[in-house]
C-alpha cells in the first residue's frame, strides 16, 4: 500500500483501507468524482443544445483533479455545507469566459453531490467485486481439494456430527457470491445520476428537463431516475444493506478461521513470511492476523448501515442534516468493506489446511459425534425416542467412566450388533449424508458466476490490484 492510500485512513490505514479501496474511496477519488459530475452535466446540456459544444468542451477539460487543493476545498465548505460550492466557484474562475456562464446550470449542490457518491460507490464497488471474486476462487478451490477431508462439524461451539471441509468452503462461497451479486446489482441498477435543481422541479431547464436528465445519466454512465431522489433515500438504504451484507459475508469465513486456528484446533493456519501473524512479546505465535483484520473491517459496517439507514428521514425537498451524515459514513463503508474483502482474499490465499489433524480431533472426540448415527441404525428395531434413550445412556456411562463409546456400545449390544458393525457405525467418513452433492451444487453455480463476469469485464481472473 503506497504512503497516499494510507492516508485514506490515517494511522490505521494499513488495516482498514486495505489494498486499492483506499484509493477510491479517499479525498481525491471524491474530487474526481465531484467534477466528473460537473463534466458530464455541462456534456448534457450541449449534447441536448443549451450549450456550445466548445463550451462543454472547455469546461471538461478543466475538470482535472490536480489542478484543484482539495485541502482548500474542504476548508471553505462549512461557509455552505459542503464542498461544492467552493468547487464550482474555483471551477468557474479557471474555466473563464463564456463557457464559464454555464457551469452548474441547472443544478443543485446536492444533484452533484448525490452524482459523485454514486460515481464512488461503482468505483469502490469495482474494486470490491474484483477482490470478492478472487476470494471466491481461493473458496472454490478449497472446497474442490477438500470435498472428502473430514472434519468435525461444530454447533454452538460443541462438536457435532462431522462434515467435510469443503463443505465449509463451499458454504462460505455461496454466502460471499450471493451477497456480491447482490452489491452489483444494486450497483448496476439502482445507483443513479441526479439532476433535480433547487427543489426537485428542473424549473430552471424549462421544457428541457427532463431531457437533461436523461443526457445527464447518459454522460455518467449512471442509471436514469425516474424522479429526483434528492429526499427520497432509498438508493442508499439499498447500497447500505447490500455492502453490509458483504462484510458479514466476509465476517462468517473471517471468524471461522479464527476459531480452527487456535491452538487446541490448529485445522487451519495462516502461512506467511517472516512475521506474518507474529506478536510483539511471544515469538511463538503464528496468528490468523489476515482472518483477524477481515473480522475487524466487517465489524464495523452494522454500525456505518445503520447510519445511512437513519438518514432516510430526511425534510421537505432538502435534508436538514441527515443528508449530510452520509457522506462520512457511505466512504467509511465503501472502504471497511473493500479491506474487508481484501483481508479475506489474503486470508484465503495464505489458508494451509491441516486435515490430519481435522481427523485427529474427531478421533479424540471418541465417536460421541456418531451418536446420531448408531440411534438411526437402532430406530427401526427399538423405536425412535428408545433408540435415543438407549444411545444416550451408553453416552452417560462412557463420559463417567472414561471409556471409548465404542466399547461401551460393543457391550451393550452384544447380540443385537457386532464390533464391526459398531465400529464402521463409528466412522465419521460413512456418515457425511449430502456433503459430496452440496459442494458440486456450490460450485456449479461458482463456474457460472465466473463465467457470466468473465463475459462482462473481459477477463479470465481478477488482478491482485483490483483491476478485473
Amino acid at each position: 500500500m503506497t504512503g497516499a492510500d494510507a492516508a485514506a485512513g490515517g494511522l490505521f490505514g494499513g488495516v482498514f483501507a486495505a489494498g486499492p479501496i483506499a484509493r477510491e474511496t479517499g479525498d481525491r477519488a471524491w474530487l474526481r468524482a465531484l467534477l466528473d459530475a460537473e463534466a458530464a452535466l455541462a456534456r448534457a446540456h450541449a449534447r441536448i443544445g443549451l450549450v456550445a459544444p466548445e463550451h462543454a468542451e472547455a469546461i471538461t477539460a478543466a475538470c482535472d483533479p490536480d489542478r484543484f487543493d482539495t485541502a482548500a476545498l474542504g476548508a471553505a465548505a462549512p461557509g455552505a455545507g459542503n464542498p461544492v460550492v467552493p468547487l464550482v466557484a474555483e471551477l468557474t474562475r479557471m474555466v473563464g469566459g463564456e463557457a464559464a456562464r454555464h457551469i452548474h446550470q441547472g443544478a443543485t449542490s446536492q444533484d452533484i453531490m448525490d452524482t459523485a457518491a454514486m460515481l464512488v460507490a461503482r468505483r469502490a464497488g469495482a474494486v470490491i467485486a474484483a477482490d470478492a471474486a478472487a476470494a471466491a476462487a481461493a473458496l472454490a478451490a478449497l472446497a474442490e481439494e477438500h470435498r472428502a477431508t473430514v472434519m468435525a462439524g461444530r454447533t454452538l461451539l460443541q462438536q457435532a456430527l462431522p462434515t467435510t471441509f469443503g463443505l465449509v468452503a463451499a458454504t462460505w462461497l455461496a454466502g460471499l457470491e450471493e451477497a456480491a451479486a447482490a452489491l452489483e446489482h444494486v450497483l448496476e441498477h439502482r445507483a443513479a445520476a441526479q439532476l433535480g435543481g433547487a427543489a426537485g422541479t428542473l424549473a430552471s431547464l424549462g421544457r428541457d428537463g427532463l431531457a437533461a436528465v436523461s443526457a445527464f445519466a447518459a454522460e455518467t454512465g449512471l442509471a436514469e431516475p425516474g424522479l429526483p431522489w434528492h429526499t427520497e433515500r432509498g438508493r442508499i438504504a439499498e447500497l447500505a444493506g447490500a455492502l453490509a451484507r458483504v462484510c458479514g459475508a466476509v465476517a462468517k469465513p473471517a471468524g471461522d478461521i479464527a476459531l480452527l486456528a487456535q491452538t487446541e484446533v490448529g485445522e487451519v493456519v495462516e502461512a506467511g513470511g517472516p512475521g506474518t501473524g507474529g506478536s510483539s512479546t511471544l515469538p511463538h505465535k503464528r496468528n490468523p492476523i489476515a482472518a483477524v483484520q477481515a473480522a475487524a473491517c466487517a465489524q464495523r459496517a452494522p454500525g456505518l448501515a445503520a447510519t445511512l439507514l437513519g438518514a432516510q428521514a430526511q425534510q421537505h425537498q432538502r435534508a436538514a442534516g441527515p443528508w449530510h451524515a452520509e457522506w462520512p459514513a457511505l466512504t467509511d463503508l465503501l472502504r471497511t468493506t473493500g479491506s474487508a474483502v481484501a483481508w479475506l482474499r489474503t486470508s484465503l490465499e495464505r489458508l494451509e489446511v491441516r486435515s490430519e489433524a481435522m481427523r485427529a480431533n474427531l478421533d479424540a472426540a471418541g465417536g460421541f459425534p456418531l451418536a446420531e448415527r448408531v440411534t438411526t441404525d437402532l430406530a427401526g428395531e427399538l423405536g425412535r425416542a428408545q433408540a435415543h434413550r438407549f444411545v444416550q445412556d451408553a453416552c452417560a456411562e462412557a463420559v463417567a467412566a472414561g471409556r471409548a463409546l465404542e466399547e461401551v456400545l460393543t457391550e451393550r449390544l452384544a447380540g443385537r450388533r457386532g464390533p464391526e458393525r459398531i465400529a464402521e457405525l463409528l466412522d465419521p467418513a460413512g456418515y457425511l449424508g449430502s456433503a459430496r452433492p452440496l459442494v458440486d451444487r456450490a460450485l456449479a453455480a461458482h463456474r457460472r458466476r465466473a463465467a457470466a463476469r468473465a463475459r462482462r469485464t473481459g477477463h479470465d481472473s481478477p488482478r491482485r490490484d483490483g483491476r478485473a
